[in-house]
């Protein structure tokens, strides 16, 4: 990317005078207001109705370097011994700095915490296509958070889904830039209506953990800009994140956390970004040249070396007191750098009310329970609305619609199902990971039971891993509810899109011996009314999918996910989710050059460019298993009359969407869009959608609004989003697959 001059506003912001210091200085006061003031050392700063660019201004003012030099780096104790938090800043009391707490997050207030609601992941958040309801669960985790005495959410996750073998896939929102961003926003959104500052991880192109300390991602600026950078866009510019993380990995040569080309060309100069840069944990590798390059804030886990392999980093650190003043008075940093560093991490503290609503960490919110029957509620309607069903033979589900008076012996296998297992297969492993305890995950056979009961329904359970008793079990059942997982995890892989089950505790997890894909193909074999349910970070391959009367797909579904699970198989709610990731075939449709993934020699070069995901198989004519965006309801729509018009900026998409089956129901018009050719962008991208719906019969006319970017591509040469004139397609349909309504607008 072009190396943009840096701008002056940190310089002359140094400078600025704020509005109680101009009438100060003009006499302007009473007595008793300069009598006050006196008595108040911090009444230059703590007036909300100054702008918080005003308050950060004249704070640094009054801080010596020592104070300013602690703001930069983490205090101790550090990561999961201060009250179970990631780390923290401890306040200055004497400038009535609050503390500044960070903890892990993704799926709710993680890491050591406890009593704390674990929601689904971010895979399924993704999967609702629900900005409204996405943004009701990140205010209640940000709500969560604050009584624990946390004021920064290390979440969302939002790096792009380039593999299904990536460890991290179900922190993530998906394969696709737009839904991604679009999911993002409303999260960040959500959790800043509290006084908690979102971060917005891991900046940039982090897409592996097979050497995620050192792996260099050699990725060209088009591609960057397009794929792997818009949901950091719009995180910065629509919902004014409050801190970015810079990832492990390398970018195009320098450490993402001493890369000035993301850090200050990018995120500032471009985006104008006014938070801070915060590393992940252990990712700082200098003093100087990540304090230049546009680091705000050093984390770390502890200061002892750690193998590689572990969940953290290593390294020192390389922000402490005696290491910054060296650089300073070696002319390796600047005063004014440690300034706007400072300025950087208090601003959006202004900004977010930190400072009027500070925490207190403390034994009395770590040990309070948060949890609420509201927040479980919520947590029960993103999970299902977020489960996706993939298969539906012959209207299997929901099982009321079949046999309503009960009566059924209803068989469920598999080590998932059961409460131990339950609890290590609602949420992936690594930092997002929730202590699980008190232990209180509702398992699919619990669920299963309780609603059973109420229909005069007969639960059996078996473990399954035999195999034979999976099928006899199976044989003797009316229906077969088979529950199996994959343990994703930070810190690794996945060897294939096997089902690899793993035991967590807290953020360390291990993987166990399995033989799930034997165990679902002998309860599809002996019985073909059988519900395979996948409890899954991404996609996996399904040879038994012939046999199989139903698949769902809850992903991680979070401590409700029992109950959420048995909703949807008696009808009491309906499975909303869609896809966020394609899922392949089979292995060899997954499958990589090593140069691209993992990498050879350190360095893994994005030669696919921008065909990623669905845009890849769309322009290579591949079939998948499931495409982009797929999912099924238990009820049937009908997409008509599209009206195509331009506008100033873009253009707006009108058409018809009518429930045409016997239930009500939900169903997510997506709106693609093909470039003119000479463009080289891929066949279509997504580029709008909404979730609608809908009671038996009705319908309803949709607009969706298609801004300028919708159309626009980044031009290298002029450094921008640039629209080439020509006629562009518009396509309307259920998902990536089927789009029935086509129409054109010239640009």
């Amino acid at each position: 990317m072009k190396k943009r001059s840096r701008r002056l506003t940190a310089m002359a912001a140094a400078s600025t005078i704020t509005a109680s210091m101009l009438v100060a200085l003009s006499g302007g006061v009473s007595g008793t207001d300069r009598a006050a003031a006196a008595e108040d050392p911090c009444a230059a700063w703590m007036d909300p109705a100054d702008s918080p660019s005003e308050r950060a201004d004249a704070l640094v003012a009054a801080m010596d370097l020592d104070q300013k030099l602690h703001m930069v780096t983490f205090s101790n104790p550090s990561w999961f011994f201060y009250w179970g938090t990631a780390g923290h800043v401890s306040g200055q009391p004497e400038l009535c700095i609050p503390d500044l707490v960070l903890s892990d997050a993704g799926s709710g207030v993680a890491g050591f915490q406890i009593a704390t609601t674990t929601f689904p992941s971010g895979v399924v958040q993704a999967s609702t296509w629900d900005p409204r309801l996405q943004r009701r669960l990140g205010r209640a985790i940000g709500a969560e958070a604050h009584l624990k005495g946390i004021n920064v959410m290390l979440a969302p996750g939002m790096n792009i889904a380039r593999t299904p073998y990536l460890g991290r896939n179900f922190e993530y929102f998906g394969e696709d830039p737009f839904l991604a961003s679009r999911t993002a926003v409303s999260v960040i959104k959500g959790l800043q209506q509290n006084p908690v500052i979102a971060d917005a991880k891991h900046f940039a192109v982090n897409n592996q953990e097979t050497d995620r300390m050192t792996v260099d991602a050699r990725v060209d600026e088009r591609t960057m800009r397009e794929i792997y950078l818009p949901a950091f866009e719009a995180s910065v510019k629509e919902a004014r994140v409050g801190s970015v993380m810079c990832a492990y990995n390398r970018v195009n040569g320098p450490y993402a956390c001493e890369n000035p080309t993301l850090l200050t060309d990018v995120l500032r100069d471009d985006w104008g970004f006014d938070g801070f840069v915060v590393s992940d944990w252990g990712a700082v590798h200098s003093t100087a040249p990540s304090a230049n390059a546009g680091l705000d804030l050093e984390m770390h886990a502890v200061e002892i070396p750690l193998p590689e392999s572990s969940v953290t980093g290593t390294g020192g650190r390389f922000f402490g007191a005696d290491s910054m003043k060296a650089a300073l008075a070696a002319g390796e940093i600047t005063q004014q750098r440690i300034d706007d560093m400072v300025r950087n991490i208090v601003r959006p503290m202004f900004r977010l009310g930190l400072f009027e609503d500070p925490v207190a960490p403390g034994a009395e919110p770590f040990l309070r329970d948060v949890t609420t029957p509201e927040r479980l509620a919520l947590a029960r309607e993103v999970a299902a609305d977020g489960t996706v069903m993939l298969k539906n033979r012959d209207g299997l589900l929901p099982l009321d619609d079949a046999s309503p008076d009960g009566g059924r012996t209803i068989a469920v296998i598999g080590w998932a199902a059961n409460p131990i297992g339950a609890s290590n297969a609602t949420a992936g492993g690594g930092s997002s990971h929730g202590s699980g305890l008190p232990p209180r995950v509702v398992s699919p056979l619990q669920g299963i039971l309780a609603e059973a009961r109420d229909r005069g329904d007969r639960v059996v359970y078996v473990e399954g891993s035999a195999g034979v008793d999976a099928e006899l079990a199976a044989a003797a059942a009316d229906v077969v509810v088979v529950v199996a997982t994959d343990g994703a995890t930070e810190g690794s892989d996945r060897p294939d899109l096997g089902l690899r089950p793993s035991a967590c505790v807290a953020v360390f997890c291990t993987s166990l011996p399995s033989r799930q894909e034997e165990m679902i193909a002998a309860a599809t074999a002996a019985n073909p009314n059988t519900v395979v349910v996948l409890d899954i970070g991404g996609p996996v391959r399904m040879p038994w999918l012939d046999d199989a009367g139903a698949v769902l797909v809850p992903w991680y579904g979070g401590l409700e996910h029992g109950t959420a699970l048995a909703e949807i198989l008696y009808g009491e709610r309906e499975p909303g989710g869609r896809l966020p990731q394609t899922f392949p075939r089979d292995e060899e449709q997954a499958s990589f050059d090593p140069a691209a993934y993992p990498g050879v020699d350190d360095t893994a070069t994005y030669s696919e460019g921008l065909l990623v995901g669905y845009r890849w198989y769309d322009a290579m004519g591949e079939r998948p298993l499931f495409p982009f965006g797929f999912g099924l309801g238990y009820t049937t729509f009908d997409y008509s009359g599209l009206d195509v018009r331009r506008t100033r900026q873009g253009a707006v998409a009108r058409f018809t969407v009518r429930n045409t089956g016997d239930r009500a129901g939900s169903t997510v018009p997506q709106v693609y869009v093909s470039a003119p050719r000479a463009t080289g962008e891929p066949p279509r991208q997504l580029k709008g959608f909404t979730k609608v719906r809908l009671a038996p019969g009705d319908s309803r006319r949709v607009t969706v609004r298609l801004d300028r970017r919708a159309f626009a591509h980044w031009d290298v040469d002029a450094d921008r989003w640039v629209v080439s004139p020509g006629r562009y397609g518009v396509l309307v349909g259920p998902h990536s697959r089927d789009l029935p309504l086509s129409g054109t607008v010239r640009r």
